[in-house]
């Protein structure tokens, strides 16, 4: 059984037109998940629904404790991208179990958006990698603490390595 945990973030934002703005809304996950024929072997929590800039180290700390509650030994946590790589660094203290974070460069309310294909990238991932935090995003697999988001190249990539 892989736990799924919910955070907010890109993946789950709502435009208003109104105020012109997004939003991070209710988690379009359970259709998300279907949309990418994943139909059992889970279940899901929301932790919080935040943008990723918003995160605190006290919201860290409620994803840490949720993972380290969870039965589960495969985990996969929706995210906001701008702070995946905060978030996944945190968790690199829980050795025992495969953890593994996603999100989406465009709100999944988009009709082009990388959404479903990095749940179901996160999905195989959990299954597949050994026990360790990650980030999988757009067919791209990353440790936790060797990895940035490059806002320019809206992309995560690999942190070069030190002299």
């Amino acid at each position: 059984m892989i736990q799924i945990l919910t955070t907010g973030g890109t993946i789950d934002k709502v435009y208003f037109d109104a105020n012109s703005a997004f939003e991070t809304g209710d988690s379009l996950l359970p259709e998300l998940l279907r949309d990418a024929n994943i139909r059992d072997g889970y279940k899901i929590r929301e932790l919080m629904r935040k943008d990723s800039l918003e995160l605190t180290d006290d919201d860290r700390a409620t994803i840490l404790a949720a993972v380290r509650a969870s039965e589960s030994e495969r985990i996969v946590i929706t995210h906001g991208t701008d702070t995946m790589a905060q978030t996944a660094q945190v968790l690199k203290v829980l050795t025992d179990r495969t953890i593994v974070l996603t999100g989406a460069m465009q709100p999944a309310r988009m009709r082009r958006t990388d959404a479903v294909f990095n749940i179901g990238f996160a999905w195989a991932a959990a299954q597949l990698l050994p026990p360790g935090v990650y980030i999988a995003m757009n067919g791209e697999v990353f440790e936790a603490g060797a990895v940035r988001k490059n806002l320019e190249a809206q992309k995560f990539e690999r942190m070069p390595e030190p002299d």
